[in-house]
């Protein structure tokens, strides 16, 4: 695009957690930045309706399904995506679930569940992206999506709030040590935007009571993400790495 900042026209990107939420609005602001996109998740058809929105809107995109705590899954999702498109050089990664519960009532099961896919899949994404970067002496750039609540925390966060914690610090662990090979690595951490994962709580009168409590008394919207996340894609923040980057209305400065 001309005269477009955050131009990543011949980039080629991956983006996990593509089937809803901040993946999906991130694949899309990839592609109208020139990117071509490899959409993943586990739900193809969402996948498939991802694609065709970005298609329309005159981008080039791919759905590959992809089991983000599975190395194999993995694996062959870059494989596919690769052959489809070339090597990956932006990778924005958002897979994440959450189970709110008190410390004390969190089970092995629940705290296996939200490690395994925000902290694990994080890392198996992050080191298989990084890996082919590496073989292929190319520059990248992988965005990982973490949560204010990796900066702070809040009752009945504990499991959620220290798997985004883990991938703060696994992003600038990631990014001293890939520096000099000319691959940055980020974490966006996010405030409270209305999602699949917690809308039903945010339309809730406890939630609404909870966001006007908040500095800016409302909830973010995906837009406001955009520019943000695209600094850290492309090469408007070229050096920018090692960062954890919290987009929130000033919400870590204020009561969690």
């Amino acid at each position: 695009m001309k005269n477009d900042i955050f131009d990543v026209s011949n980039r080629v990107a991956l983006v996990t957690g593509a089937s809803s939420g901040f993946g999906a609005h991130f694949a899309k602001v990839l592609a109208d930045h020139g990117a071509k996109v490899i959409v993943c998740a586990r739900r193809l058809d969402r996948l498939t309706s991802l694609v065709d929105d970005i298609t329309t809107m005159g981008g080039k995109a791919f759905a590959v399904p992809m089991d983000v705590t599975d190395a194999t899954s993995v694996k062959n999702a870059f494989d596919e995506g690769s052959k489809q498109f070339g090597l990956i050089d932006i990778v924005s990664n958002n897979a994440g679930v959450a189970d709110s519960k008190m410390a004390i009532a969190t089970d092995e099961t629940s705290w296996d569940f939200v490690m395994d896919t925000n902290l694990k899949g994080m890392w198996l994404v992050a080191m298989e992206a990084g890996r082919r970067l590496i073989a292929a002496k190319a520059k990248g750039s992988i965005v990982n999506t973490a949560s204010i609540l990796g900066l702070r925390t809040a009752i009945s966060q504990s499991s959620y709030a220290t798997s985004k914690a883990a991938v703060v610090q696994l992003s600038k662990t990631l990014a001293l040590e890939w520096a000099r090979k000319h691959i940055r690595v980020n974490a966006l951490c996010p405030g409270y935007f209305v999602t699949e994962l917690n809308e039903d709580y945010f339309n809730s009168e406890k939630g609404r009571a909870y966001i006007q409590q908040s500095p800016a008394q409302r909830t973010g919207e995906l837009d406001e993400l955009t520019a943000p996340f695209m600094m850290l894609a492309s090469e408007a923040g070229s050096f920018v790495n090692g960062v954890a980057l919290p987009v929130d209305g000033a919400h870590t400065l204020g009561n969690m």
